[in-house]
């Protein structure tokens, strides 16, 4: 389950991969808003890590 936490990394490791400024979201570049989208990504996949760590009594 620790392993979800390897995915921003990845997902941001990259840069030419969104080093783009189309498609535009409400005017913001893909280069800002796709590492913008990443922050609740990467919040929600640590409270899932947590929550399964909790379940087997790992803190």
């Amino acid at each position: 389950m620790r392993a979800l936490l390897i995915l921003p990394f990845i997902g941001l490791l990259y840069l030419p991969f969104y080093n783009h400024e189309m498609p535009s979201l409400f005017g913001f570049p893909f280069f800002y808003w796709y590492q913008l989208a990443w922050v609740p990504v990467t919040s929600l996949l640590i409270w899932i890590v947590y929550r399964h760590g909790v379940r087997k009594g790992v803190e």
